[in-house]
């Protein structure tokens, strides 16, 4: 007997459930996702991006060592294939020492984001591409994460990058790339935050801890989340001083706009040359927004300077980015950076470059909590034609074509079927209209349209019909 799917259920005893932190995507999910997907696509065309992909899976030695110790944690290894164990070394196995054993029964991981993939992509296809060399790439991403609201373990970014150039025109275009494609998906009120890693390096210069930059920025990027206490406590516990803290304490707490908080900046940092370059950085970047908004003053970008962002990645350089909306409890939403030795770790010396992603998924579940999807985007199959006996279905073959060939999304009832059948298929396909064709219609050559919201029912030519229907 032939295996089906109802019987292929009927003999497993298996519950189906998803691994957590994943979701399936419905029909009226996926176009959601495609309209952010093809909104955002569309400004970074727009600014002379073009789209690249990588393998979902890459070496784990490609992946390893560059999102820090707490990011390489949440790396999700693939075991070798084979008997993996029989290769493994005796000894760590014996001591069931899994950290140390990873090198040896796995040599592959899942993307944990797509700035190395593209970095490695960069180093071996180096002969192929032309710098700078702007690309754009929307896929997923695994990370081994305790799922939450708002964090997955598997997720989409949608990554704009730019290598072989060290024009700070690249991070100002980020910005209004950020507020273009946010704006375009019916955002209104969502902060998009700016800070140098020059700078955050001239702070630990100036308390004489610049060994322990990297456990500084850790630290304070947790503001947010666990308050000045926690952060306070963090630090301690990384090595550094009461004194200490109390020279950090008035930088973290920094306030005012933009240009009083770079001002208190200056005074801070006076004696630290890698701060003040930091600076002159941030001022070039805000100079070339203003210059870029001469003619877009309708973008007009919530732009704050915000010491506190650090983006715990230790290869970010210079400039570095984060959005986060103002009308919905989410995190972060996107963010990126300026990343200046990331290709020297694959070989490719004095290649600088500098990106940021959207967080595809995030942004969804805040389209879909302030009713933001357009109607419009919701639309599948405009128009579904009945089916009544095989006359009529013949009758209606060229007729779905026509209104296809109209760009109308069209559907001939599959068989023949009473109309209740058929009209609670249109109903729950949420399909606007549906054409009756009965020996009546067959013989006057005008079709009865049923509008399934109104209940109207109008006998018209097929040219009427697509007249009526194509908007």
């Amino acid at each position: 007997m032939p295996v089906t799917f109802c019987t292929f259920v009927a003999m497993s005893n298996i519950k189906p459930s998803l691994v957590k932190g994943t979701r399936d995507f419905s029909p009226q999910e996926m176009v959601k996702r495609n309209h952010i997907f093809d909104t955002i696509k569309t400004v970074f065309k727009k600014y002379g991006y073009a789209e690249i992909q990588t393998p979902t899976m890459e070496n784990l030695s490609t992946l390893t060592g560059k999102y820090g110790d707490e990011g390489d944690k949440l790396i999700f290894k693939i075991l070798n294939s084979g008997d993996f164990l029989s290769k493994a070394n005796p000894e760590l196995l014996a001591n069931a020492n899994s950290q140390k054993l990873i090198s040896s029964i796995s040599e592959k991981a899942l993307r944990y984001d797509l700035t190395v993939p593209f970095a490695r992509y960069v180093v071996m296809h180096q002969n192929d591409i032309s710098l700078p060399f702007k690309r754009f790439q929307v896929q997923p991403v695994w990370r081994a994460d305790r799922p939450q609201k708002g964090r997955y373990r598997e997720f989409y970014q949608c990554d704009v990058d730019v290598v072989g150039s060290d024009s700070l025109l690249n991070e100002a275009e980020f910005v209004l790339i950020y507020q273009e494609a946010l704006s375009n998906l019916g955002l209104k009120d969502f902060t998009i935050k700016l800070n140098n890693r020059k700078i955050l390096s001239g702070i630990a210069e100036i308390i004489g801890k610049p060994e322990l930059i990297i456990d500084m920025t850790v630290a304070i990027d947790k503001l947010d989340k666990i308050g000045l206490d926690g952060v306070s406590k963090e630090l301690l516990e990384r090595g550094f001083t009461a004194a200490d803290l109390e020279k950090l304490k008035p930088v973290i707490l920094l306030q005012g706009s933009n240009d009083e908080k770079l001002n208190s900046l200056r005074a801070v940092l006076a004696e630290s040359a890698t701060g003040m370059n930091g600076i002159a950085e941030i001022e070039t970047v805000f100079r070339y927004i203003k210059g870029l908004l001469q003619s877009n003053p309708e973008l007009n970008p919530d732009l704050e300077l915000d010491i506190t962002l650090a983006r715990g990645l230790n290869y970010y350089t210079g400039c570095i980015f984060e959005v986060k909306t103002n009308e919905a409890a989410m995190g972060s939403i996107g963010g990126g950076g300026r990343y200046d030795d990331l290709t020297g770790m694959f070989g490719l010396k004095g290649l600088t470059g500098v990106g940021i992603s959207f967080g595809a998924d995030r942004i969804y579940d805040v389209l879909l909590e302030l009713n933001l999807f357009p109607e419009s985007v919701a639309a599948g199959t405009k128009v579904l034609i009945s089916n009544f006996d095989e006359a009529a279905e013949l009758y209606a073959l060229p007729i779905v074509q026509q209104l296809r060939n109209a760009n109308i999304a069209a559907e001939l009832y599959p068989s023949a079927a009473k109309l209740k059948k058929q009209m609670s298929y249109a109903d729950a396909k949420n399909i606007p209209f549906v054409i009756l064709i009965g020996s009546d219609e067959m013989q006057s050559g005008e079709l009865t349209l049923k509008d399934m919201h109104s209940g109207q029912q109008d006998k018209l030519s097929l040219e009427a019909i697509i007249e009526k229907i194509k908007d």
